[in-house]
């Protein structure tokens, strides 16, 4: 998803940082207690570069070089999944211009990262709806999955064309079709049914959800997935998300109090 002058790949970035493959410092971080599962909310692309006096699209390329670092530091930190809301359902609704540039990037940044992602082990899952798409779109998403879909140092997922409403309705009717046609009972509906019936299927429910930008909401994100995650607001806008933003809200994770509804697990 990046312009024709950021050619910067996940190694690079890596190598530039001093770290290649190499786990990092952890600034204060318990490895021994590491999420499994970070999803985020990238949020503050057009304000960062409304802010700067530039284009809404050189936000979102800034945004795209913030995800490289995101991806390079999940795989430095050695957490099993990445979950990125890179274009929700109700993004069609931006003006024309701005989501031709999207998938503009979008299909630069499968281009130019896909075989740097699949180099460093990253296995790529879309969730989201496929119906729809544009034949070009579609077939970019399916190249990234197939193509990556033995590797298992990071599984990277991409929420592409996704609500968590819409999700959740998607397999409320697939189950509800199941019934209908006599291969389920409904007293078998229950919440691992409705689990395996969702996008995410086989992936861990997120540990931590971080959201960039000061905003404090959920914004449609698997809404199904996130009844238990503990979640981080941080000031910043996405394009100036980097290493350090990401140890601080593992850290500030790390001393919540997980209960489960169920009592303090530091209570003794």
């Amino acid at each position: 998803m990046a312009g024709d002058s950021e050619t910067v790949t996940l190694l690079d970035a890596g190598r530039a940082e001093g770290r290649d493959g190499e786990c990092p410092e952890a600034g204060g971080v318990n490895p021994g207690t590491m999420p499994a599962h970070v999803a985020i909310i990238m949020d503050g692309n057009g304000r960062w570069a409304a802010r700067r006096g530039l284009p809404r699209v050189e936000g979102h390329r800034r945004g795209v070089e913030a995800v490289r670092r995101a991806v390079r530091s999940a795989i430095d930190l050695r957490i099993p999944y990445l979950t990125i809301y890179s274009f929700s359902s109700e993004n069609w609704r931006r003006p024309a211009a701005e989501v031709a540039d999207l998938m503009g990037l979008l299909k630069l940044f499968v281009r130019r990262d896909l075989a740097d992602l699949h180099a460093n082990g990253v296995r790529v899952r879309i969730i989201g709806e496929r119906d729809g798409l544009p034949g070009d779109i579609a077939g970019l998403l399916r190249e990234a999955e197939e193509r990556t879909a033995r590797n298992t140092k990071l599984t990277l997922v991409v929420a592409f064309n996704y609500g968590g409403r819409q999700e959740i309705l998607r397999a409320v009717r697939d189950l509800a079709r199941a019934v209908a046609e006599g291969r389920l009972s409904p007293e078998a509906i229950d919440a691992a049914a409705m689990t395996g019936a969702l996008d995410t299927h086989g992936i861990p429910d997120p540990d931590l959800v971080i959201r960039t930008s000061g905003e404090q909401r959920v914004s449609n994100f698997l809404t199904w997935q996130t009844a238990y995650s503990e979640f981080v607001f941080v000031p910043d806008f996405w394009p100036d998300f980097d290493h350090a933003t990401f140890l601080a809200a593992i850290g500030e994770f790390q001393n919540r109090d997980r209960r489960f509804g169920g009592l303090s697990a530091r209570a003794g």
